[in-house]
């Protein structure tokens, strides 16, 4: 598989921290803010060894700088006007920060991927316009006026709402993150793709607003034996899922907005279904129709796809939660660390079953492991941002991190995984990812354990 040569983003090579991240200033602070006395050890050893390395972090002095000593022509004359720019865009610098599409993944462009660019964000919200998409035939454009949906099947009474109907009720926000269950499919057999972006793309992370789907089933009457929910979209392909009622009455969303604004197009405008924790093709698009029913329905995408090829020949049906996963998204995959020194590792955690408990890292290919900060409080079923302090003396190194879920649940090993699921599958996948630097600083994607 071709990879684009820009698709590394603009993380592709590293700055370490400059100089006054070691300054005496900072480590009071962290005394003052109050971070407990083995955490400000960690960090007073990762600054004092980035110290000792020779130049490590050293900021460049003024003299001889233009672009510090002199006045920019920016700060000299007046800026673009408001209405030159009524949508929001990213700043001209950023362009080559986008999702890119896989070349040869699939036969035509309309059912394809587009990758989120993981190595270049920060904290856990990903930007309406990097989430990544997955298509069956292609997105649409859907008038709201003419959008309906339906509750149909074992109900006291079948209903149709229409957009003005659904967006008068009451709502709910709330951040989940949204994984295809093909995500890191190419992991399976061996180190297939270069990049973080292609390893773990198909995830991203939003606030997702509307209708709890418990209460249009109430309004509905729906039958309390009922153990299952058809989810049916209306693009060309006739998307249709079975959800487990269990998960429709949990946390399930019947949402149209998406990080404050309306759903785009590409992910469902002007209605989807959010069903956290469970595999993305679930989270139906442009829905039209919940059917309750009393058996799983079998549909064309969960007869043949969507299934996990077990060792013994088996195909295994209906596995639609996200398993406990991480990865480091920086350094990662493509990218290449410019000198030696202090380097904050930095990646994400979830789980389909909860709440991110812990996150550890291991430089050494998991010999040893040491705790990551967190940072904020995790939320259920939402991406996890954590950072790791390590410094590089120009060593080979070979980067992992694994979490733990509230069910006490351990991201497994590579080996572990492939024990239990062989290695023909393509869905589920959420061994622990392998990043090796090597002494000349570059990272690549290995397979380790």
């Amino acid at each position: 598989m071709q990879i684009p040569s820009d698709a590394l983003g603009r993380r592709g090579q590293l700055r370490q921290a400059p100089e006054d991240f070691l300054s005496g200033e900072l480590v009071a602070a962290i005394s003052e803010h109050g971070v407990d006395s083995e955490r400000r050890g960690l960090l007073r050893s990762a600054f004092v060894g980035a110290l000792a390395v020779a130049g490590a972090g050293a900021a460049a002095a003024p003299e001889g700088d233009p672009d510090i000593l002199d006045i920019p022509p920016w700060s000299l004359s007046l800026g673009k006007p408001v209405v030159a720019n009524p949508y929001g865009r990213p700043s001209v610098f950023e362009a080559n920060i986008v999702r890119r599409q896989s070349p040869g993944l699939t036969q035509t462009d309309q059912a394809s991927v587009a990758f989120t660019p993981l190595q270049n964000l920060f904290g856990s919200i990903t930007p309406s316009g990097l989430h990544f998409e997955r298509h069956h035939q292609g997105w649409v454009d859907i008038d709201p006026r003419r959008h309906r949906l339906m509750i149909n099947g074992l109900v006291r009474e079948p209903l149709v709402f229409t957009m003005e109907d659904l967006m008068r009720m009451p709502s709910v926000s709330r951040m989940h993150f949204l994984e295809c269950g093909a995500n890191t499919a190419q992991e399976w057999g061996n180190a297939a793709v270069p990049t973080v972006q292609y390893s773990h793309g198909m995830l991203s992370g939003s606030e997702w607003t509307g209708v709890p789907l418990s209460l249009l089933l109430e309004r509905a009457g729906y039958d309390r034996n009922a153990g299952y929910l058809l989810a049916e979209g209306a693009d060309g392909s006739g998307m249709t899922r079975t959800i487990n009622m269990e998960n429709a009455l949990d946390d399930a969303i019947v949402a149209y907005g998406q990080n404050g604004e309306m759903l785009r197009p590409e992910q469902g405008y002007p209605l989807r279904l959010v069903v956290p924790g469970v595999q993305g093709v679930s989270w139906v698009k442009w829905l039209r129709r919940l059917e309750v029913g009393d058996q799983p329905y079998a549909t064309k995408d969960e007869a043949s796809h969507y299934v996990d090829l077990m060792p013994d020949g088996r195909m295994r049906q209906y596995t639609a939660i996200q398993e406990a996963k991480s990865v480091i998204t920086s350094p990662s995959g493509g990218q290449r660390l410019l000198k030696k020194g202090y380097y904050c590792i930095t990646g994400l955690a979830w789980s389909g079953r909860g709440e991110v408990r812990k996150v550890e890292v291991s430089v050494d290919g998991g010999r040893n492991w040491r705790p990551a900060r967190i940072e904020g409080s995790p939320q259920s079923k939402m991406l996890t941002r954590f950072n790791f302090d390590w410094t590089w003396q120009g060593e080979t190194a070979l980067l992992q991190s694994r979490v733990h879920d509230a069910t006490g649940y351990i991201q497994p090993t590579r080996s572990q995984l492939v024990a239990a699921r062989g290695t023909r599958s393509i869905y589920h996948n959420n061994a622990i990812q392998t990043w090796r630097v090597k002494d000349s600083g570059e990272v690549d994607n290995v397979q380790v354990g």
